[in-house]
């Protein structure tokens, strides 16, 4: 299996007016689209694509279809509120040849500890080295990987490596620590903090950014290898700007109107806005028209 480093994107879900079903001919299009931006790999099923709005049935469909699509590794999202839900979707993504397995804690309801680590044990147990594992830790949506806990994990050997997105710089630092010792892949999933942690060492990201501007994480990543301080300074400040601009919507609310206004079709989203919220919206859209030329210019 390739390797899943530098900037990886994690895909919007493109929804039918309904809202209730994946316009699967749009999904086709936004990876073609990322297939040529420069990314290293692309994530489907993931919390940008609001995978919690599908039925089973409509997610084990669509990891085998953006597998055969795609030309770079796809990682696949297999998170679902039961173990054996994870398990099912886990090796219909790994018989469909998915680079890498994604799946984050059981959500909504709350577990201990000690209840989390079982399940990725009997997860990967299952999965049995079909495909590789990453744990997923994102504590603003579901039940947190403790540190502590993730770091027993990774030390089995199991796991493959982590996406974290907690966004907290002494959860990446110590488990940087440990990779001195026992290797793994560490990835980013809270693109505040990219930059800092790909300087200090990251092995690369799962970015929701770079599916509505991957030009900018694409021409930052090159930015950071290159040891180009300035490049870094100034990019580094227009993914801080992007990102206080999508703190202002429900999440991946920004990030699927910017993909739209990249002329890519996203569908309907989620929940309907508040009025002072909509007009919020407005100034977030003329913001971007102005703003992406620049991004393009400067990374180009």
């Amino acid at each position: 299996m390739p390797a899943i480093e530098g900037v990886n994107v994690v895909m919007v879900g493109p929804r039918r007016p309904s809202g209730h079903e994946m316009d699967l001919a749009a999904t086709l299009e936004l990876i073609d689209f990322h297939n040529s931006t420069g990314v290293k790999g692309i994530a489907v099923m993931g919390t940008t694509a609001e995978f919690v709005h599908l039925d089973f049935e409509e997610r084990s469909k669509v990891i085998p279809l953006a597998v055969k699509r795609s030309k770079l590794p796809v990682i696949a999202g297999v998170t679902h509120s039961t173990l054996d839900g994870s398990i099912s979707l886990g090796r219909g993504a790994a018989a469909a040849g998915a680079a890498a397995l994604l799946v984050m804690p059981p959500y909504f309801f709350r577990y201990q500890q000690e209840e989390i680590r079982e399940f990725y044990l009997r997860f990967a147990d299952a999965i049995n080295g079909a495909a590789p594992i990453f744990l997923y830790n994102i504590p603003f949506f579901t039940n947190e990987i403790a540190c502590d806990t993730a770091i027993d994990l990774m030390s089995t050997g199991q796991f493959a490596g982590i996406k974290d997105s907690s966004g907290k710089w002494e959860y990446y630092t110590r488990l940087r620590d440990l990779r001195a010792s026992k290797p793994f892949t560490l990835l980013i999933g809270n693109d505040a903090i990219f930059t800092r942690a790909r300087t200090d060492g990251a092995n690369g990201v799962i970015s929701g950014v770079a599916c509505g501007v991957p030009e900018l994480m694409v021409g930052l990543d090159r930015a950071i290898s290159a040891k180009d301080t300035a490049k870094v300074a100034q990019l580094e400040a227009r993914l801080q700007e992007y990102i206080k601009w999508l703190n202002e919507f429900p999440t991946p609310l920004g990030v699927k109107e910017t993909t739209a206004m990249r002329g890519l079709k996203v569908g309907p989203h989620a929940i309907a806005l508040s009025p002072a919220r909509q007009r919020k919206l407005e100034e977030f859209r003329e913001w971007f028209k102005g703003w992406l030329p620049q991004i393009q210019k400067e990374v180009a």
